[in-house]
């Protein structure tokens, strides 16, 4: 169906070797390797901004029959960083307005760098018809729910069913295709479930069992059920 999957943003592998279980050639690019398995590390905001201005990327090497599956950061987009903005965060308790205020402003530029990014991630796949699925986490006042012109294509409300460690409410938005909802037989691993609010780890709470991805690959991107 694809010729190769490209996993932004992903350096843990997980969807990567799901594919490659499946028949699929796929490559991660991130600019971290904590696991070992980035193939190849570089700075895709900057890559994001050179394709954007037409001028040489990653992109080049990318087609129409190739698939982008980007798990963008979301550190900016989530309700907890309404906290930070409104200075009601517990660390920011004995600041004063002054520093609340300067915050705010340091805050708003990453929130607009990171919009203007991911914007015209999907603005570049838009204008070479590469398809492209994004992920992030989902609630009702997510950034990208309230302000952003494509509505999300899936919402996955309890991702343990799928067989992932964490209910996280996860969306995805399908830009230049449409999910397969293919029916998948055959019960799946339980893993033993964590809470998002017990795990301190950044990366840790950024992850995705290979149980889930390996589901939702064959449920909505595969054309049917290998």
């Amino acid at each position: 169906m694809y010729n190769k999957i490209y996993c932004l943003f992903e350096q843990s592998g997980t969807f990567k070797n799901e594919f490659k279980k499946l028949g699929y050639e796929a490559l991660d690019y991130d600019i971290q390797d904590e696991f070992g398995e980035t193939d190849y590390v570089c700075d895709l905001f900057v890559d994001i901004e050179e394709a954007y201005e037409n001028r040489e990327s990653i992109f080049d090497n990318i087609t129409k029959n190739d698939l982008i599956i980007a798990f963008f950061p979301c550190v900016r987009f989530e309700d907890q960083i309404q906290m930070h903005f409104r200075g009601t965060a517990i660390q920011m308790k004995k600041w004063t307005y002054e520093q609340k205020l300067e915050n705010d402003l340091k805050l708003h530029r990453e929130l607009a760098n990171l919009y203007e990014i991911i914007t015209k991630l999907a603005i570049i796949c838009l204008r070479k018809k590469i398809p492209l699925i994004i992920e992030n986490p989902y609630s009702t006042t997510h950034y990208l729910v309230k302000y952003w012109a494509i509505p999300a294509t899936i919402i996955d409300m309890d991702r343990t069913i799928r067989g992932d460690y964490y209910k996280k409410p996860t969306q995805y938005w399908f830009i230049g295709l449409k999910p397969k909802n293919n029916m998948i037989l055959g019960a799946y691993t339980i893993n033993n479930k964590k809470t998002i609010s017990n795990t301190h780890n950044k990366t840790e709470r950024s992850l995705i069992s290979k149980e889930y991805a390996n589901r939702f690959i064959r449920e909505f991107i595969l054309e049917e059920d290998k």
